[in-house]
């Protein structure tokens, strides 16, 4: 039996589907929203015999990792995140490049050199890999316009990801990914009424006229601070919210914090599009945190440690 094991965002679902639409295969399918990342664990290990595993960390899966390898299990990995020490077998085959500019969907358009190049691009764009995503648009040929098309759905793939369970997004990753195996050209489901792209987009639209409404906690040289209510729609739009941000600032660090019930925080952290460094290292010094060098998160960050981590990143960046 094979297990497909995938992150929930744009770059989790556009690597499988890039896999999926060149190698179709019978899986079963382990995902969750964005946050979700130690997926490894729900997999079977006495009843699977392969398991692709893309865009979750290696080093937060290790235990499962290992446990799986230890069967017999064949395991294909392709990540861009931490990788911790990274296991030796004959049963792992992996793509792992830590590299602060690429994303799994990249790794995953290479290894299929190119085959459905139009969806690397969308998920590169969804992963905030502009300038990888814009290079591999202008070697497609395609015009501003078909661009900027690929770059939206990319960007509301990656909102519906964001949630503190899968009742919080518009459609379940899993779901999103069957749906888009039918679509081999990411334009003709851009193109289709009433398709996935258009339920998104005006979701997407909704949610981020609410954040730009929201308060700046703290503003210097080096970091904004943006706080989000305990909401739904908060919680979707928190990791975009950030990229948007990002975009904007490129010469500082961004955070976005969304409350929690517990009265902690979730972060989402975007290290300064020009120096794409330190935020997996910044949000790992905090329990429940990690993440890569460009964009890390926090998922419960007491509030007492918030002038801490605003201190660290501050001075970080400085």
């Amino acid at each position: 039996m094979h297990y497909d094991v995938f992150n929930g965002d744009a770059d989790g679902i556009i690597a499988l589907l890039q896999l999926r639409l060149a190698q179709p295969k019978a899986s079963t399918l382990i995902t969750g929203v964005k946050r979700d990342i130690q997926l490894l664990q729900q997999v079977p290990v006495r009843q699977a015999t392969s398991v692709t595993v893309l865009d979750i960390s290696m080093e937060k899966n290790i235990v499962a990792l290992e446990a799986l390898l230890a069967h017999n299990v064949e395991v294909f990995y392709v990540d861009h995140h931490r990788t911790g020490e990274i296991p030796t077998s004959a049963h792992l085959d992996k793509i792992i490049d830590i590299d602060a500019n690429t994303c799994t969907s990249l790794l995953v358009n290479q290894y299929l050199t190119g085959k459905y190049a139009l969806w690397a691009i969308v998920g590169a764009f969804g992963d905030n890999m502009l300038r990888a995503a814009e290079q591999l648009a202008q070697q497609a040929g395609l015009l501003d316009s078909e661009q900027a098309q690929l770059k939206n759905l990319g960007i509301y793939i990656n909102y519906n990801g964001y949630g503190r369970t899968v009742d919080d997004l518009h459609i379940a990753p899993d779901v999103l990914f069957t749906t888009l195996l039918g679509y081999p050209d990411p334009f003709t489901l851009i193109n289709e009424a009433n398709s996935i792209f258009a339920i998104l987009e005006q979701a997407y639209l909704s949610d981020m006229a609410q954040a730009k409404q929201a308060s700046v906690l703290h503003d210097d040289t080096a970091l904004q601070l943006i706080e989000l209510e305990d909401a739904a729609w908060s919680r979707r739009v928190s990791g975009v919210y950030g990229n948007a941000l990002a975009n904007q600032e490129p010469d500082k660090a961004h955070a976005v914090i969304t409350l929690n019930i517990d009265a902690s925080y979730t972060v989402s952290l975007r290290a300064p599009i020009n120096n794409k460094v330190g935020a997996g290292e910044l949000c790992a010094q905090f329990d429940t945190g990690g993440g890569r060098a460009a964009a890390a998160g926090i998922n419960q960050l007491p509030k007492e440690k918030l002038g801490k981590f605003i201190a660290l990143v501050s001075k970080y960046y400085q």
